[in-house]
């Protein structure tokens, strides 16, 4: 873990030397994004909710670090071909060291969260605390999908583009700038939590920091125990195909 770390603190720092404004676009990119679309679904399309800003907020932060996550974990491997070429090293450590990364960069969107949910009023309570275990679900679940995606892109480097535009589909039905709950079909919104963990997880963090509901066990270690087969089933085939995955990244 101690390598992981170091590996993720490194990419954040020369990422960081590329830009003018360095670590501030940790902040700044997910501030832009809420802006944009802030003007288009509230200033434009006027979406009705009075809590727009920060409905909006809770589901675009939180999204952004799955899905950048996960999108540049897809690269990893191949990205790092000539390392893998020139050692023996567990594969699983260079998408582990991309989320990695994103987690870092998290850690300071969910400052920035918690700051717009206080300027809009929101008062901090007991159920806060639920932001901790389901930022760590998160993270697992990243983790799992994030080595998937990696191992894919392996296998075909179209799998990038395919990532990529999954992460879009996955944009319009995690109830981002919707509410899962206006869905009026009861059978149909639980198995959309069900199937996708990133609508549930949107919709736990809403839950806690915008209710200041803390009824939400037994949706979160749905949750949970998804991210955890998940991250599970691609460790074991990392193990079968280290050697393959080697191969495949050096003759791709």
């Amino acid at each position: 873990m101690t390598l992981v770390n170091e590996m993720a603190r490194l990419s954040l720092k020369a990422d960081a030397q590329r830009y003018f404004l360095g670590y501030l676009w940790w902040i700044f990119e997910p501030l832009l994004w809420v802006g944009v679309f802030y003007l288009v679904f509230e200033v434009l399309l006027s979406s009705g909710r009075a809590d727009f800003l920060a409905f909006l907020a809770v589901g675009k932060l939180s999204f952004i670090w799955f899905s950048k996550s996960v999108t540049q974990a897809a690269n990893s491997l191949i990205g790092n071909r000539g390392l893998i070429g020139k050692m023996d090293a567990p594969k699983w450590l260079f998408p582990l060291a991309v989320c990695h990364e994103g987690l870092y960069k998290q850690m300071a969107v969910f400052a920035l969260l918690m700051t717009l949910l206080l300027y809009q009023g929101y008062v901090p309570s007991v159920a806060w605390l639920w932001l901790v275990p389901l930022a760590i679900t998160q993270y697992l679940l990243i983790l799992g999908c994030g080595m998937a995606a990696a191992v894919l892109v392996c296998i075909r480097r179209d799998f990038q583009l395919l990532v990529q535009l999954g992460m879009v589909f996955l944009l319009f039905i995690s109830g981002i700038f919707w509410d899962i709950d206006s869905i009026g079909n009861a059978a149909l919104r639980e198995n959309l939590l069900l199937l996708n963990p990133v609508a549930s997880l949107i919709d736990l963090y809403r839950s806690v920091l915008m209710q200041g509901s803390a009824q939400i066990l037994s949706q979160w270690l749905t949750v949970l125990l998804e991210s955890i087969a998940i991250l599970l089933l691609l460790t074991w085939v990392y193990r079968v195909l280290h050697y393959w995955i080697a191969r495949r990244v050096v003759t791709q």
